[in-house]
């Protein structure tokens, strides 16, 4: 059987169970193309059917499950081309949004690097992933778009199925840290065509990794 936990706090108990279900399958827990019931589901995290269906037609929505009529449902990991559609998008939102911040100023940005830097020494994958996903979503914001920084957000738990970045990549934490820096540099320095290349070579050399994986 399965272990999974419900994490806390979270906004809903809907969200609580989306986020059960992609932790169960980054750690294995849940098995691509096995299917498991809703009662099954409900049961493991003792919690009721109805915040579970809900949490499975969201994921189902997202593509990364997929409902079996009158059996439950199955996990579906991301392919290459799924990955290739998924930087598509980040490519065509996030480069722009790092020179806009760039113009606008993006005061957390420094920080947050910081933060990162700081998990990487003490090789704190968990840390340095929170950090990470702040930094992208500060740069998003900081551009006056928060409806993308939410679809980025989604795009990013998609692909993070694959398993841990360092993993499915091959780069170290002080790698994709270094990879930052540059981005964040040019952000501060207000400098709009640096930071929005240097955030397209990031989000280009990360599809190219992953999708070879």
């Amino acid at each position: 059987m399965p272990s999974l936990t419900l994490p806390h706090p979270a906004p809903s108990l809907t969200d609580a169970v989306v986020e059960a279900v992609r932790t169960g399958v980054q750690q294995q827990e849940l098995v691509p193309g096995e299917v498991y019931s809703v009662y099954q589901l409900a049961e493991l995290l003792g919690v009721s059917r109805s915040p579970v269906r809900e949490a499975l037609l969201r994921l189902a929505e997202v593509g990364l499950v997929e409902i079996a009529r009158n059996r439950g449902f199955r996990v579906v990991l991301p392919t290459a081309h799924d990955v290739e559609e998924i930087f598509e998008i980040r490519l065509a939102l996030e480069p722009a949004a790092a020179g806009r911040a760039a113009e606008r100023g993006c005061p957390d940005a420094a920080g947050l690097l910081a933060s990162m830097a700081r998990a990487a020494s003490y090789d704190d994958e968990a840390g340095f992933w929170a950090a990470d996903r702040a930094l992208h979503r500060a740069i998003l914001v900081a551009a006056g778009n928060r409806r993308a920084a939410e679809v980025v957000e989604q795009l990013r738990a998609t692909t993070a199925l694959l398993g841990p970045p360092t993993t499915a990549t091959g780069r170290s934490l002080g790698e994709i840290h270094a990879e930052h820096r540059p981005i964040v540099d040019a952000v501060l320095a207000g400098d709009a065509a640096l930071a929005e290349s240097t955030m397209r070579g990031h989000l280009e050399h990360t599809r190219t990794l992953l999708t070879a994986r």
